[in-house]
């Protein structure tokens, strides 16, 4: 099954190429083959991490020839994103006491990413609603620009980028300016969907939240343990939420490895979803541990 769900998108792509079919039907397929073709099950994140290219490259040039595709959008825009803070930008951590340059050339590459994912999200919003961006930027009336509920995972996936890109561009003020829009988008989808992605969404308005200049850690702290209980405790990235936005800049060490041996502590079931993102979270739990004295 797994050999025939790769062959088929090659196999399609061919056809595309060569004209051999009516090209929009070539697309359309391809579309939604490629969206239908979530990682979210795999485990092997070395396999996953030299397969991803190959998959996002392919899925990102059917996506420009149907950008209105707002299911292979909300792909590409995750894929993306989740290449970018799993194998580049966590790498560059774990390498900057070792290689401070090579760190760094691995964090432009992360805000590349993210920045790439962002826009692909953003693009199929406004190809949905024109004048999406622009109301997201007037702010205003708090239901503008509107969203709807089949909607709230590419508007997710677009704030959540929009974060990364923005963590990365420190010395860019102009990217940085964008941040209360980030958390607007966020906001937006909250409201329609809060329970969307078993808490992932609440997860993120939490880290926005301890992150946010004046934020409320009250506010922020609600939010974390609301992820971990919508994930019923079978996330481990909403336990890393809590350790790294709310115990870590607490100065609480005591809760923060509590936190990160809870993350390491998960099984995952074969179906789940979480499978793989909780895999490079249990990595990046027990690399934090490991650097528990550095960081108190």
């Amino acid at each position: 099954m797994y050999r025939a769900r790769l062959v088929l998108p090659v196999f399609a792509a061919m056809l595309l190429l060569g004209a051999c079919t009516p090209r929009q039907m070539i697309v359309d397929s391809l579309a939604d083959e490629l969206s239908a073709q979530g990682q979210g099950k795999e485990n092997d994140l070395e396999l996953l991490r030299d397969a991803a290219p190959f998959h996002l490259k392919l899925s990102e040039s059917v996506l420009r020839q149907n950008p209105a595709h707002r299911a292979l959008a909300e792909s590409v825009s995750a894929g993306f994103t989740q290449y970018a803070y799993a194998f580049v930008a966590f790498e560059a951590e774990r390498i900057e006491a070792r290689d401070a340059k090579a760190a760094e050339r691995m964090r432009l590459r992360a805000a590349r990413l993210y920045e790439r994912a962002h826009r692909h999200a953003m693009a199929a919003l406004e190809s949905a609603s024109p004048g999406f961006s622009a109301a997201l930027a007037r702010g205003g009336d708090p239901s503008r620009p509107s969203l709807r509920r089949d909607q709230v995972g590419l508007a997710y996936w677009a704030a959540a980028s929009w974060g990364g890109w923005i963590s990365l561009s420190k010395d860019d003020p102009d990217v940085v300016a964008d941040f209360p829009l980030a958390v607007r988008l966020a906001q937006l989808a909250w409201a329609l969907d809060p329970d969307w992605g078993q808490g992932a969404l609440t997860g993120l308005l939490a880290t926005f939240e301890s992150a946010r200049p004046g934020g409320s850690q009250k506010q922020a702290l609600a939010w974390f343990d609301q992820a971990i209980a919508q994930s019923g405790g079978r996330s481990a990235g909403a336990l890393l939420g809590k350790a790294e936005g709310h115990a870590l800049p607490a100065g609480d060490r005591a809760l923060f490895e509590s936190l990160l041996r809870q993350a390491l502590a998960i099984k995952d079931e074969a179906d789940s979803p979480l499978r793989t993102q909780n895999e490079v979270m249990r990595q990046r739990a027990a690399w934090l541990l490991d650097k528990a004295d550095d960081l108190f």
